[in-house]
């Protein structure tokens, strides 16, 4: 029985029935080549090990607060003030950006002794756009005798001129022609007000 059972076993080996042969010799040599591969790594392996505990413990000693970092942000306790100004400073990265706020308080970087005049928005005394300033601000439309035309200062230029109206706030949206420099003129709602007012020295305030 066991002399039959070799003869067909030697039978299906040399006629690679069902490629038993093929199969079997392909396993073998992929064994070879695993263990011929993986030979070096597990003759290193200790010294590998030892490798990954030693920078392990560097960086726990040198770093402690970066390897603690998750232990620390769990004990983290967020109070009223702080959840209030990380909630301010989440809304304040959506709000429009626009002019910051101004403090109607803070005195004046520069004083100017000049002369005064005024003027309106008849066609006469401007250009064929009365209303227009040089900013593009409407003033006919805007309809408030806050606004005055200057060469020397920056338009939206916040001046005041306490002598002749105390803490009133003007602001330079228009310009004068270009031959008047250290002149400033006042835009008024009235022709007949504008002649009035004539020229005046006074001294500007500019914030």
């Amino acid at each position: 029985m066991l002399n039959k059972t070799i003869t067909q076993f030697n039978r299906i080996w040399d006629e690679d029935v069902y490629y038993s042969r093929t199969a079997l010799t392909g396993i073998y040599q992929f064994l070879v080549r695993l263990e011929i591969l993986f030979k070096p790594i597990r003759r290193q392996s200790i010294n590998i090990s030892t490798l990954v505990f030693i920078l392990v413990a560097t960086a726990y000693l040198l770093f402690p607060k970066l390897t603690n970092a998750d232990m620390e942000l769990e004990q983290v306790v967020l109070d009223d003030e702080t959840i209030s100004m990380i909630v301010s400073s989440m809304q304040n990265e959506t709000t429009d950006y626009g002019r910051l706020p101004r403090s109607e308080d803070a005195p004046a970087r520069d004083y100017f002794k000049i002369p005064l005049t005024a003027y309106t928005s008849d066609p006469a005394q401007t250009d064929d756009t009365p209303c227009i300033t040089a900013s593009g601000l409407d003033v006919c439309a805007r309809n408030e005798e806050n606004v005055v035309a200057a060469n020397f200062l920056p338009i939206g230029t916040r001046v005041r001129i306490p002598e002749l109206y105390g803490d009133r706030v003007f602001y330079v949206e228009d310009r004068m022609n270009v031959r008047y420099h250290y002149k400033m003129d006042i835009w008024m709602k009235d022709l007949q007000n504008a002649k009035t007012f004539g020229v005046k020295y006074a001294t500007v305030e500019v914030f």
